[in-house]
């Protein structure tokens, strides 16, 4: 017995890395799943079959069921013909992890508009296009049985996003998105039965590849690989399972042997001026109480 049986799984970007290994896990537990992936590199050019037709083989040789989808999951009629897959051949979903992405890394006054426009459609259109879909379709089953449906989402953020980091604006800002995104989900859809959680992973793929900081990620010589995207895996098949129908809009930082719960924007400290408003003098004259304990500019400046 698995602990995914006679679930329905979409996976997007699951040709390689991450979402290759999100795939394979979520099929190991028993759930059915699509394998949606359109073979283009990294930086999004070009498109390949075989990456996506790989995973779905090697999930079928261990006695699985999964079938590939070559859709563009960062339009609304590609991400609702995956959705419409769903149901067509296994009759259901379940699980929907929005993994795909790509990068086209620049500093902000270096980039032009189709680098920025890229990055924004494949991982922000993607992650909305597929949720909106897979929502309509959750919420009409809600309102036919009167009852809760069984639906999990689980995003792909990153801690650029919630950091912020130099060199990929677009991307960091994409992921900051996709995590407020996925608590607007969680709010909207939680009466539903319907969960929405992010992880922001911390794994060895053809993204991090591509960075100045790569050997960081390195596969060691010996010893246990922290780095390797199965790990992150477990954390997404954990919040596939019905062990998890309690955890919603919540958002986890993984890597090898630990996951960090991480919360958004919080007070950090504050000032007032009781029946006013506090004017410029006020502020220029209060800046370093406003600021006490607190730095005023990022690191690596």
């Amino acid at each position: 017995m698995g602990l995914l049986d006679g679930k329905v799984a979409v996976v997007t970007g699951a040709g390689r890395g991450l979402g290759r290994e999100e795939a394979l896990a979520l099929a190991a537990e028993g759930a059915c799943v699509i394998v949606n992936d359109v073979g283009t590199s990294v930086s999004g050019d070009g498109k390949d079959k075989s990456p996506a037709e790989e995973v779905v083989a090697e999930i079928t040789k261990a006695g699985g069921r999964a079938s590939t989808s070559y859709e563009d999951i960062s339009s609304w009629d590609g991400a609702k013909r995956v959705v419409d897959a769903a149901y067509a051949q296994y009759g259901a979903l379940n699980i929907l992890v929005n993994n795909a992405g790509v990068l086209r890394d620049r500093m902000s006054f270096n980039m032009n508009e189709d680098e920025f426009d890229l990055v924004l459609k494949v991982h922000c259109k993607g992650h909305f296009a597929m949720a909106h879909q897979a929502c309509v379709r959750w919420r009409e089953q809600a309102k036919a049985s009167g009852g809760a449906v069984y639906g999990r989402i689980i995003n792909t953020a990153s801690e650029a996003g919630l950091m912020g980091t130099a060199g990929n604006s677009n991307y960091a800002m994409a992921k900051a998105a996709i995590a407020a995104l996925t608590i607007s989900l969680a709010r909207e859809m939680g009466k539903y039965g319907v969960t929405s959680n992010f992880i922001a992973p911390r794994a060895r793929t053809r993204m991090t590849d591509t960075m100045p900081n790569n050997q960081m990620f390195a596969k060691p010589d010996d010893g246990f690989d922290m780095f390797h995207p199965a790990w992150p895996a477990q954390l997404v098949t954990f919040l596939a399972t019905e062990a998890a129908g309690d955890i919603n809009g919540q958002g986890f930082v993984v890597w090898g042997g630990q996951v960090a719960l991480v919360k958004g924007w919080h007070f950090a400290s504050r000032i007032e001026k009781p029946n006013s408003a506090l004017m410029v003098k006020d502020l220029i004259a209060r800046k370093d109480e406003l600021f006490a304990n607190q730095a005023k500019q990022p690191e690596y400046m």
